[in-house]
């Protein structure tokens, strides 16, 4: 069993480079294809998976490194009934809203967290 890596971003993308900086480190680490990469997106980190790219910070990231996420066959979580889900329109990728009984088996599972 390969390990898993949780990602857990929280950081609004419109005013911080983590969440861009998170996406690139799952998209490099998961191609790797030598761990399980699991995205997690709370609070206005959600805004990371936003059509207009151009209106958060290090957008280059989000344009060059999401569609690699899609491709390694994982949804991305996100906080379950998150305010800004309304505020994405159509997405880069697929995700799937998570709540907090899933979120603490993903913790519960995962080998090793990386919090942005």
């Amino acid at each position: 069993m390969s390990p898993t890596v949780l990602l857990l971003v929280t950081s609004d993308p419109r005013t911080s480079p983590r969440p861009a900086e998170a996406i690139r480190i799952a998209a490099g680490v998961g191609t790797w294809k030598k761990a399980t990469v699991l995205l997690y997106l709370h609070g206005p980190a959600v805004l990371s998976l936003s059509e207009f790219a151009d209106e958060l910070v290090d957008e280059d990231n989000f344009n060059r490194y999401l569609p690699i996420l899609r491709d390694l066959g994982h949804p991305v979580h996100v906080e379950e009934g998150s305010s800004y889900l309304a505020e994405l329109g159509e997405t880069p990728v697929p995700y799937q809203q998570t709540g907090t009984t899933a979120l603490a088996t993903l913790l519960g599972n995962a080998t090793a967290i990386l919090r942005f």
